[in-house]
């Protein structure tokens, strides 16, 4: 039986962890300088180590497209985890490449089936694949089957048929149990040596056993899979995460004209901005409501979480804030109300908000707060922040109390509610609050609410924000 005959190239260097890209690039190189062997091993018709040589050469091609595919399935998006699978198979390859007796790390076998003496020769590699003892001799065609898996056999006996009758090329696979009862996948490479009258003396077959090869291609359907129903999982998540923030929020966009009792009127204006990750839908929410008793309802706040159970908790609480400063509760108790709807929740949640009742009769801002940030009031061309109230985030402790305060605003005072994160992180390491107050001559010299959201939104252009957040602006008018 000829040795095995393969590329002599120098030994490579283990392959290190590198970026799937790296990989795909390593294997079309390995693969040209097999394809460059095969090439050269086409020798005479008679010279049965050239024949040998090519035919592990072409097996080698065959798995190393096969690798190559999945590599470039790997970098449309599959899990990480999976590349190591990869890597290992390229390295086993590139190693190989390198040998020559012996090469292919007795995974590789060859046979040989004389049709005129009924002589069989395998290689000792053949052997070991097979789970075979060398004592108990070569195997015949007929022999063959009784080890292949039952729906295997008929496959088995069509591709021999096929070589022995019609000339054609043996390159199918087929399972097989060993004697020690390990399962094997097995491919087969062959051709039909002929004699000088054209007849079928014998056949050679190069055998590879692919049973790891078949195992990461399971492992890869397995993920693509799990990834495949992962996304569809967010996508439909993040749809209906969507869709409530959008049916919850006030569907108002612009500028909103509150036409109240008294002499003032409120021109509110606000706007969500999403977080740098658009698929963390949070709980931030933002309102604006005019009560039966003349006066309106401002509020801000945000949920922890992301996602549904953000949104849908948003809901509940949003909903339940509406009613309750329907019904004429105060800030404070209103608060208080909240904190208990919150903690006795199914999904347990925390939260932080700023409830605003505005009277335009007095024109007085009656307000409260549950661990947020306060409102900033603007007039006459400067900021200030308004001295918080006492308020323990929402959802934190059973029977907190908030108070709540009291502010006259005038004619021209701009009040801005806004959640955490509403400005870009900047390299100075500036807070909300400041570039916030720096934007005083700016609002200042506005004509609406809207244009003073349309210069915050500018300023939180900078840098990278995290999470999302709300920012809502009111104007007292005459």
């Amino acid at each position: 039986m000829p040795s095995h005959v393969f590329a002599d190239h120098p030994a490579p260097q283990p392959p290190e962890r590198g970026t799937v890209d790296a990989l795909i690039t390593r294997t079309r190189r390995l693969r040209g300088d097999v394809d460059a062997v095969r090439r050269d091993a086409v020798l005479e018709e008679d010279d049965p180590q050239g024949r040998w040589q090519r035919a592990l050469c072409d097996l080698a091609v065959h798995h190393l497209d096969d690798l190559g595919t999945h590599l470039g399935q790997l970098k449309e998006g599959l899990p990480a985890e999976s590349l190591g699978l990869f890597e290992d198979e390229l390295a086993e390859y590139e190693a190989d490449s390198a040998q020559s007796t012996g090469s292919l790390l007795s995974r590789v076998g060859s046979a040989e089936w004389n049709l005129l003496t009924d002589e069989v020769s395998w290689s000792d590699e053949l052997y070991q694949i097979l789970g075979r003892a060398p004592q108990s001799g070569p195997m015949t065609l007929d022999e063959l089957p009784s080890i292949v898996f039952a729906e295997d056999q008929a496959l088995l006996t069509s591709m021999v048929t096929d070589c022995l009758v019609d000339g054609r090329p043996i390159d199918g696979e087929f399972r097989m149990v060993r004697a020690d009862g390990r399962v094997r996948t097995v491919h087969m490479m062959g051709e039909p040596v002929l004699d000088s009258d054209g007849s079928t003396a014998s056949m050679w077959a190069v055998l590879r056993d692919v049973s790891e090869l078949r195992r990461s291609e399971r492992a890869l359907r397995e993920s693509r899979d799990h990834v495949q129903r992962k996304q569809h999982f967010e996508e439909t998540e993040r749809r209906l995460a969507v869709e409530l923030q959008e049916a919850v929020l006030p569907p108002w966009r612009g500028s909103l004209q509150f036409p109240l009792d008294g002499p003032a009127e409120l021109d509110v204006a606000a706007h969500y901005l999403p977080s740098a990750n658009s698929a963390l839908i949070g709980g931030d929410w933002y309102d604006a409501l005019q009560l039966p008793n003349g006066g309106s309802l401002l509020s801000v706040g945000d949920l922890t979480g992301h996602g549904v159970s953000a949104t849908s908790a948003m809901a509940m609480l949003l909903g339940a804030l509406r009613g309750m400063a329907v019904a004429g509760i105060e800030p404070g108790p209103l608060m208080a109300h909240l904190n208990q709807l919150l903690e006795s929740s199914v999904q347990p949640a925390l939260g932080s908000a700023v409830c605003c009742r505005f009277d335009p009769a007095n024109r007085t801002l009656s307000w409260a707060q549950a661990g947020h940030p306060a409102p900033l009031l603007f007039r006459n061309g400067t900021g200030q922040v308004l001295t918080p109230p006492e308020g323990v985030l929402l959802g934190a402790t059973s029977g907190a109390t908030y108070e709540q305060a009291e502010v006259p605003l005038l004619p021209g005072d701009l009040l801005l509610l806004h959640t955490d994160g509403l400005t870009r992180t900047s390299a100075a390491g500036d807070s909300d609050t400041g570039r916030l107050l720096a934007l005083a001559p700016r609002f200042a010299a506005a004509r609406d609410a809207q244009e003073c959201v349309r210069a915050v939104l500018e300023m939180s252009g900078e840098g990278s924000r995290e999470d999302d957040a709300c920012v809502m602006v009111v104007k007292i008018g005459a």
